[in-house]
């Protein structure tokens, strides 16, 4: 077998890190991994439980994708698991699929992230319009607030709808039902996670919050609901791996939610990592971390957990306590397991409204409102790119924000193409020559025209290059089309220059390119325009560059 290097498209940075590894680089990844294990124990029981399914699968995806995701990630910190990113969109499968169709789509999202990996698409992800990824992840943030209000308050209400605006109708009209010690602790609890930093940041406040909280309610005896209460006992350990058994049109009909997952693990995990990277001053391998995140799906699916990616506040929480290796990630996974070992029976005690306050702190800090305000401030079409991708992840589906959010600003970014791209005819030989130098511009020689293009010449731009055509009564001897501030052209482009190379030659018309650069010369060399046109007709120099050699 062939070593793995740093070209390779899966080359873990495990195996890099491994290399030179230390027992004092291990004692610092082990503490970090430790305490993020019991940063991640209450967030994976919150993130299952919003995610429509059972505590202990949130669990189990913490457990087995945590640990895939560090072993054979291209990030050096990355910490994986359930995260926030995808509460909507599994509720909505869970809900209209059942917890086996989840399972399948989570599966086959694994697979389409590990082709990602393999196409090399990990630097294609990277550009995501910023305001469609603030747009759909401060919709999931109220989408996710607006989930907890019931276990906030206590609130004595049937089956919720999955609508947004029914759901909240459903509040208001029970908001008579709610609990007074329910909303006390609830309030203890957002206390607790709030203010705990300024006591410790080595102990996260939403474990503190969640055996404060539970040990009140115990001692107390409070009535609330509680993980037991609502779920019953939890497994203790890894569920036996296996698949539900569908048929392949049902495999079908769940081929766009496990896109819609992918994406939104490709987009979570990439910028995790990016973040992590400015951390510590590493640089994370894309591909490789698409793997991964493919492989750690596919293993959370076989053990019946839910979809996986790079968690950023985990991420940031294992930095800042020290670690430098995917070893902390690994060890923060097997922490987790551990606890579930040891002390899973006690999870049942835990009250659900611990759980949600900790929830409505996570989409507080997920809402990113600062940027979310300040994009108001941005050109009118990123504004119509935010709101149209919020509105629609808030009151329709995540899966059809995010289609509709990538479709509106690829239209967006076309139409701002067409306005800085243009085809304009020159009268005078002076204009446009590289001197810069002020001398009287010349007429051009008779029976030549000149062309300049500017910007790309893509789709819905080449209109104009139709337009030359139009000679009217006499066509030139001459027609040059000067090419130096265009930087790139795609198919339509090419045939729309050869489509004006074979009118000119009906017309007894020579065309000549001029100015043209590396990227568009490749593009018509692969194309066979080059030999179609005839090398002494693409010229790398400017208009009057050409302009001077037609005159000797």
């Amino acid at each position: 077998m062939k070593p793995f290097h740093s070209q390779s498209v899966f080359h873990p940075k495990l195996w890099t890190t491994l290399q030179a590894y230390s027992w004092s680089a291990f004692a610092a990844d082990a503490a970090a991994g430790v305490i993020v294990g019991i940063v991640a124990l209450p967030l994976a029981i919150a993130f299952g439980i919003a995610s429509g399914v059972t505590p202990d699968r949130g669990l189990v995806t913490g457990i087995v994708a945590g640990f895939l995701i560090s072993a054979l990630g291209g990030s050096r910190v990355q910490i994986g698991g359930p995260t926030g990113a995808f509460v909507v969109i599994v509720y909505q499968i869970v809900q209209q699929y059942g917890v086996g169709g989840l399972t399948a789509a989570t599966f086959a999202a694994g697979g389409i992230l590990i082709a990602m990996g393999v196409f090399r698409l990990g630097a294609a992800i990277k550009f995501i319009p910023y305001p469609l990824t603030v747009g759909f992840t401060a919709g999931i943030a109220v989408v996710i607030f607006s989930s907890q209000v019931k276990d906030l308050l206590g609130l004595k209400t049937g089956p919720l709808p999955a609508d947004f605006i029914d759901k909240w109708r459903e509040y208001f009209a029970h908001l008579g039902s709610a609990d007074p010690a329910t909303v006390a602790l609830s309030l203890v609890s957002l206390g607790i996670i709030t203010g705990w930093q300024k006591i410790s940041r080595r102990v996260p406040g939403p474990f503190v919050a969640i055996v404060a909280v539970t040990a009140l309610v115990q001692a107390a005896g409070i009535p609330v609901e509680t993980i037991g209460s609502r779920f019953g006992e939890l497994p203790a350990g890894l569920p036996r791996p296996a698949l539900p058994s569908l048929s392949l049109s049902e495999w079908a009909r769940l081929i766009r939610p496990a896109f819609t997952i992918a994406l939104l693990g490709a987009i979570e995990s990439l910028l995790s990592a990016t973040v992590a990277d400015s951390m510590i001053g590493s640089r994370h391998r894309s591909n490789t971390e698409l793997i991964g995140q493919g492989i750690a799906n596919l293993g959370s699916a076989l053990f019946g957990g839910i979809p996986a990616t790079g968690a950023i506040a985990r991420t940031a929480t294992n930095v800042k306590n020290g670690a430098r290796t995917p070893v902390a990630g690994m060890i923060h996974a097997l922490t987790l397991l551990l606890i579930v070992l040891l002390f899973g029976r006690f999870a049942t005690l835990i009250p659900l409204c611990v759980l949600a306050a900790i929830l409505t702190v996570v989409s507080y800090h997920m809402s990113e409102w600062h940027a979310f305000v300040a994009l108001f401030k941005a050109p009118r079409s990123d504004v119509a790119v935010l709101v149209i991708t919020f509105a629609l992840t808030v009151l329709a589906d995540l899966t059809v924000a995010v289609e509709a959010g990538m479709v509106l600003a690829m239209a967006l970014f076309f139409k701002r193409m067409t306005e800085v791209s243009m085809i304009e005819q020159l009268q005078a030989e002076a204009a446009r020559g590289e001197s810069g130098s002020d001398e009287p511009a010349k007429a051009l020689p008779e029976g030549v025209s000149v062309y300049e293009a500017h910007g790309a010449l893509v789709f819905g731009v080449v209109e104009g290059l139709r337009d030359v055509t139009a000679f009217g009564a006499k066509a030139p001897k001459v027609l040059i089309l000067g090419m130096r501030d265009v930087l790139a052209l795609d198919a339509t482009a090419i045939r729309a220059i050869s489509d004006l190379a074979a009118a000119c030659r009906r017309q007894g018309t020579r065309f000549v390119l001029a100015g043209v650069h590396s990227q568009p010369r490749r593009a018509i060399e692969r194309a066979g325009l080059v030999e179609q046109l005839g090398k002494d007709n693409v010229l790398a120099g400017d208009v009057q560059h050409v302009l001077s050699r037609l005159g000797s």
